[in-house]
């Protein structure tokens, strides 16, 4: 047996003896009924704004133990993501009302500036429960849209008004064995699944599969809340009605947040829990437009062509007709486009920089395609936060190798065989068109985190290229 077949023999042992394993990044928690369910925040974002806020860094209530930041990879950090626990906890399949949060302490002339700034820039609050960001539903003339967070408040004339009640509800689906383990690939990985709690696995726990939220504005009587403490019942009952808005923003005046939760069966499976956020009206009408623009497109190519290939073929013909010295004589003749025959292969005045481009636009395209390759095969879901960009700067650092090859091959055709020179366009494809940049902004990277931004950059694109 040749080493080919010892190759080929051993990846197929591999892949004989490999576990099955869920694509999107994640894999299926079981939580059993009673257990607590802990909501986490992200940054403050805005459709209006680029710039991320930390959630905190407005006067909302602040958990119990304290602000804690989870662990994030480098691609949530360079997106700004800050993902921080949050004072929300419910309680699985455990359906709660009037759950008194805080009150804050009395909003400061700073603390009021800020707040309504931030509604004025259309800021958004992103809560995240089980890896699902929390969504919310509105209807806008007879359609149902979708959208990821909630809004801070909203500015009525010359009025601001906060959302300080939240409904939410939780859509579970009942965890079993054996649907898990089809989805995961094989039965014997089930054993390795985690179970929140100390119970057995018979005992009936459910998957979360849905994250909605519904903001509210009311107004809340301060003197029923002095002597409450978190997750407390309000002592009246509270009427969510998005529709109304009637909690004011003043300066001098605390706010009181409260929440509501109901959890929900719901027929939505775990491969499908993402459907909500992938899902996008009109798509048949952008298919539409597609293939109207291929087919025109397609269509006018062929003209192009056919004209093209007539052209050549008459001239062609004429060419073989003629002898040296006719050729000689009709020279005078030629124009347009023949008479760039000759300088097809003459080399550029500028070698060195079209090799760099050339190498580095091959660098680019190829961290394209492999990206797009291994997010269409669901190795970069959006399950897994901040995974399509640490894929796309390791693919972009590793692809270096091609970069530098393709600009060293190519320096090497032009100088007809000629090495001299190739180590400086190496270099120069390294570091010609990436670099870094920084300016004013509300987010920073941490020593570790830039630490490896700098490692890759110097180290492995430097090395590889």
């Amino acid at each position: 047996m040749g080493n080919f077949g010892i190759w080929v023999l051993t990846i197929c042992l591999i892949f004989q003896s490999g576990y099955g394993f869920y694509l999107p990044g994640s894999y299926p928690l079981k939580h059993v009924v009673g257990n607590y369910l802990s909501v986490k925040v992200n940054s403050l974002t805005s459709i209006d704004t680029e710039m991320p806020f930390s959630y905190y860094s407005l006067p909302f209530c602040n958990p119990v133990e304290g602000v804690k930041d989870s662990a994030e990879n480098l691609g949530e950090l360079l997106m700004g993501d800050r993902i921080e626990n949050s004072p929300y906890r419910f309680k699985m399949h455990t359906n709660e009302t009037e759950i008194f949060l805080c009150q804050t302490n009395k909003l400061s002339s700073d603390d009021f500036k800020l707040l309504t700034k931030r509604i004025d820039e259309m800021y958004q609050v992103n809560l995240i429960l089980d890896n699902l960001p929390a969504i919310r539903y509105t209807r806008k003339e007879g359609f149902m849209l979708r959208w990821t967070g909630y809004p801070i408040g909203v500015k009525i004339k010359d009025g601001y008004y906060v959302f300080n009640h939240l409904k939410f509800k939780v859509l579970v689906h009942k965890y079993e064995e054996t649907n898990v383990a089809r989805v995961m690939g094989t039965g014997d990985a089930v054993e390795g699944f985690p179970s929140v709690g100390n119970k057995g696995s018979d005992v009936p726990g459910y998957m979360v599969v849905g994250f909605e939220v519904v903001p509210c504005s009311v107004v809340h009587n301060g003197d029923l809340v002095k002597n409450l403490k978190m997750y407390e019942k309000y002592p009246s009952p509270i009427k969510c009605e998005p529709t109304t808005v009637s909690m004011p923003i003043k300066e001098g005046e605390p706010i009181v947040f409260t929440y509501e939760v109901t959890f929900e069966e719901s027929d939505i499976k775990w491969p499908s829990r993402w459907d909500a956020y992938l899902k996008m009206e009109g798509a048949k009408v952008h298919w539409f437009s597609i293939l109207n623009s291929l087919m025109v497109i397609t269509f006018l190519a062929g003209i192009v062509l056919v004209i093209f290939l007539r052209t050549v073929r008459r001239d062609l013909t004429r060419y073989e007709e003629l002898d040296k010295e006719a050729q000689a004589m009709v020279n005078e003749e030629l124009s347009g486009w023949k008479l760039v025959v000759g300088d097809v292969f003459r080399a550029p005045s500028n070698p060195a920089l079209l090799c760099i481009m050339v190498g580095d636009g091959v660098q680019i395209l190829g961290m394209a395609i492999v990206t797009i390759l291994f997010a269409a095969l669901g190795f970069m879901s959006p399950a897994s936060r901040g995974t399509l960009i640490t894929g796309m700067l390791f693919s972009y650092m590793i692809l270096g190798i091609a970069a530098g090859y393709v600009a060293v091959r190519l320096w090497r055709t032009i100088g007809f065989g000629d090495h001299k020179g190739w180590v400086s366009v190496a270099w120069k494809a390294a570091c010609f068109f990436p670099a870094f940049g920084w300016d004013e902004c509300t987010m920073s990277l941490g020593f570790c985190s830039l630490f490896w931004s700098y490692l890759l950059w110097f180290a492995l694109k430097y090395l590889w290229c």
